[in-house]
């Protein structure tokens, strides 16, 4: 008995195998499709797994992150009414913490650390991890010190050996090897030992001008409801220039941290998927075009115009699911090299968890972009008609005006929604998508505009060859506006790319010039500056700078007193201004770091003069301050009147004391300060002999050797490097996969044309000659718009999103710009080369 079988079922399958069929014929286009939404797909997968996973880190281990559920701290001793809030709120452990010198009797070593005196049971939450186990519980008990792990190591310190800080000497009661709160970066430049709370006034280290930190821990059930505590006791804490943390707002501010990286990563993303999206949309649109004399065969032969259109929505589908599933299962091995580069950025240890939602982000992602791009080149086959197979032209009907513009707009609202889904932020993404649309718009109008002058200035003078290029721009069937903006939409993407990279590799290069201080001298008091600065050349060391320090508070700013600007919810003034202790100087000179950018810049006041200061052109922005504006100073309970007289443009990356306020001469020098004495130092030794001198004799100075701080923070950015650099070049090979996907389709539109030229006698190097200087004219036009469309859009970046100075790289023009017109060059002579190898005849029926 023969089973019947749906007539409907037959027509899938019939469809499915014509697909399949014409898919094998067109096998290496196709792959160079695919090539386009792989990359695309990796690119984003991988980045929003890596964000995906560090955001949730951040949430889960935000409790260990802090050890508490919320920490008052300030910078200095609480006020009486600062410290009434701490106490009805019952903390239940506290700490004061400072940066010291101390040093190893028995080893002779000294080294710059973090002291935290605790008490209590902090952490709730996470543990203290030590060697012994053991340590980390008793050391309150016991009266001993837990020393950072690598320290000890460093020092070849062992429990049991004695530690010497200020003018108190403890036993190690074991190695610190991890704590809450304590990140790689700080515990590298400062290694933390902790001590019974009750043993910091015997160190009789806290004198006038020394650094410290009061925190007091508190932990509240899950019930506690952590945001209007912040809403409510922050404000009156803001006050006494204290502060309140919540679990919750650290992981925020964390968050924060790594914005411009995950930032310039999104872009990435987006940058990515949009160049994929070029590749299927050019190359789409040139396979489709010259399927449509096949369409209208097959459209002859019966074939309703549904059919037509399902064949090669099939194909392209298809290719989106197999494409989005490869890509999505590179951008999850991708993603996992990010925490092992990352590891001594990240304050905790990442924990990676992959899911299946990437893979299926990563598959729908390709299947909805591949047909989307492809939409419009796919809708040609529904309007071709059976007439077209003997029309001379290859234009054929074209789709309706209100289906290109409906397709148009979809993929408009693709782009901000995916774009919006990145960044989170409307703006941008509008800003994003008008940047794209407008550089889309620019390169197909230069293209056009091309087309219309070469027509109009037609150089009828010049050899057939160059006569031949000219004319394959504006004939029918031309690839001009087609490749122009494919190649330009690729370079531009490729060098804003590079420029952006750039921008946040500025904020990476560390180094040090060999006349430069490697080594600061913090805390010196006043009547230690003439010992200190003899012991350094003592040492056959210069004295490279003896920097007074005077600190202060804004008491007033522009006649308002701070406290009433710190109620005011409509102010004008940053919170950080409010809040700072000032550390100022006075001098009768400028800088190297400095420029004058507002102002006079007064070198000394005679007693009597009114007093003017210089300010930076950060704190004028934040304070709201221009030149001519009233500022008093709280000194140490004197209160002192001041004008700005000038504003300064300070370059802070530069690796020395740089100031937002700096007095004249002739103001501060009998107002309460310390000092600190700058030298420099050849190599380790020397500067270990030093150190160890200073502390031996000076216990409450702190050292800090710049060297140990360029090695650490070079190691670390150098990952962070890695990472941009690997998304940004893997995003650019993208586009250069997508340039040579879009060139090597065009091919099949000129091979007709160069076997036709050569059964008239053209000679192979008459169509070498004609297809390079069209090749080389495409090239050209698109990667020289597309820079500078890149430039202009860096720029916007650069002050919008990532808020850094903008400093162009002459890389795109040097490399960029010759690389890709070579590329294109190259990639469009490999074109023609079976139809120079072979005769015409036989080219004919391999195309076929």
């Amino acid at each position: 008995m023969i089973q019947h079988i749906p007539k409907k079922n037959i027509q899938l399958a019939w469809l499915f195998k014509m697909a399949w069929r014409d898919a094998k014929a067109s096998k290496v286009r196709l792959l160079l499709f695919m090539a386009s939404i792989i990359l695309g797909i990796a690119a984003v997968v991988s980045i929003q797994l890596f964000s995906a996973n560090l955001q949730g880190n951040l949430q889960s281990q935000s409790k260990t992150l802090m050890g508490a559920d919320f920490i008052i701290d300030s910078k200095q001793e609480p006020t009486v009414r600062a410290q009434a809030i701490i106490d009805s709120l019952k903390p239940d452990a506290s700490e004061v913490n400072f940066v010291s010198m101390v040093a190893f009797p028995k080893q002779g070593g000294t080294k710059l650390v973090k002291i935290q005196g605790i008490t209590g049971g902090f952490p709730f939450y996470g543990d203290i991890e030590a060697e012994p186990a053991t340590a980390a519980t008793t050391y309150q008990t016991s009266g001993g010190a837990l020393v950072d792990a690598t320290l000890m190591m460093q020092f070849n310190v062992k429990p049991g050996d004695s530690i010497k800080i200020g003018e108190l000497t403890l036993p190690i009661a074991g190695a610190l090897t991890s704590m809450p709160g304590n990140s790689a970066i700080s515990s590298s430049v400062a290694p933390p030992v902790i001590i019974p709370r009750e043993f910091v006034a015997a160190t009789k280290l806290i004198q006038f001008g020394s650094r410290r930190e009061y925190q007091y821990f508190y932990k509240v059930s899950d019930t506690v409801n952590l945001k209007r505590l912040e809403d409510v006791v922050e404000p009156m804490l803001d006050l006494e220039n204290a502060d309140l943390d919540t679990h919750t707002g650290t992981s925020r501010r964390l968050g924060r941290r790594y914005q411009n990286v995950g930032n310039f990563l999104n872009l990435a993303a987006f940058i990515a998927l949009l160049l994929g999206c070029i590749g299927i949309a050019s190359s789409v649109h040139i396979y489709i075009k010259e399927k449509l004399k096949a369409i209208a065969v097959l459209k002859c032969m019966g074939a309703s115009r549904l059919q037509s259109f399902l064949i090669f929505l099939i194909q392209i589908a298809g290719i989106g699911i197999l494409g989005g599933a490869i890509g999505a299962g590179i951008g999850v091995g991708l993603q996992l090299v990010f925490p092992y580069l990352l590891q001594d950025f990240l304050p905790f240890t990442l924990q990676i968890s992959i899911s299946a939602i990437p893979i299926l982000i990563g598959i729908l992602l390709g299947l909805f972009m591949s047909v989307l791009f492809a939409l419009l080149p796919l809708l040609r086959t529904w309007f071709v008609s059976p007439l077209d197979v003997l029309r001379v032209s290859e234009d054929g009907a074209q789709e309706p005006r209100l289906v290109r513009f409906s397709v148009f707009g979809a993929i408009v609202v693709f782009l901000f929604l995916f774009s919006y889904w990145l960044i989170r932020d409307a703006v941008f993404a509008l800003g994003f998508v008008g940047a794209t649309l407008l550089t889309f718009a620019v390169l197909a109008g230069v293209a056009m505009a091309c087309i219309s002058l070469i027509k109009r200035y037609f150089p009828k003078h010049w050899s057939f060859t160059a006569r031949q290029s000219i004319l394959n721009l504006f004939r029918p069937n031309n690839q001009t506006v087609v490749l122009v903006v494919a190649i330009g939409l690729g370079t531009f993407l490729i060098s804003t790319l590079y420029f952006t990279k750039d921008i946040l590799l500025a904020k990476t290069e560390v180094g040090a010039q060999s006349e430069n201080a490697n080594i600061i001298i913090l805390d010196v008091q006043p009547d230690q500056r003439a010992a200190i600065s003899d012991a350094i050349k003592a040492h056959q060391l210069p004295v490279l700078s003896d920097i007074p320090l005077v600190t202060m508070r804004m008491q007033r700013i522009n006649g308002d007193l701070v406290n009433t600007i710190r109620q005011d919810t409509t102010r004008q003034v940053r919170g950080w201004v409010l809040n700072h202790e000032f550390r100022t100087t006075y001098r009768d000179t400028l800088i190297d770091s400095e420029v004058i950018i507002a102002g006079e810049w007064t070198p000394r006041l005679t007693p009597g003069e009114p007093l003017v200061i210089s300010i930076s052109d950060n704190l004028a922005e934040d304070a709201n301050l221009d030149v001519g504006d009233p500022v008093v100073f709280n000194v140490q309970g004197v209160l002192m009147e001041t004008t700005v007289g000038s504003i300064r443009q300070v370059d802070w990356s530069q690796v020395q004391l740089n100031f937002t306020v700096v007095f004249p001469a002739g103001v501060l020098e009998d107002a309460p300060q310390f000092n600190v004495l700058t030298t420099l130092v050849a190599d380790e030794a020397t500067s270990a002999r030093l150190q160890q001198d200073l502390v031996s004799n000076f216990p409450n100075v702190s050292i800090i050797d710049l060297r140990q701080v360029f090695t650490l923070v070079e190691s670390i950015l150098d990952k962070v490097s890695w990472v941009i650099n690997f998304m940004a070049f893997f995003s650019m090979f993208t586009g250069i996969i997508v340039l040579i996907g879009s060139i090597r389709t065009s091919k099949y539109q000129r091979v007709k044309e160069n076997v036709l030229l050569r059964t008239l006698g053209a000679k192979n190097k008459h169509i070498l000659q004609i297809s390079a200087f069209e090749y080389l004219f495409l090239g050209l036009l698109g990667s020289v718009v597309g820079i500078l469309l890149a430039l202009v859009s860096s720029l916007a970046l650069a002050l919008l999103v990532f808020k850094e100075p903008f400093v162009p790289s002459v890389i795109p023009f040097l490399v960029l710009l010759p690389g890709i017109t070579t590329l294109v060059l190259v990639i469009g002579l490999s074109n023609i080369r079976s139809v120079l190898k072979s005769s015409p005849l036989e080219v004919l029926r391999k195309e076929a």
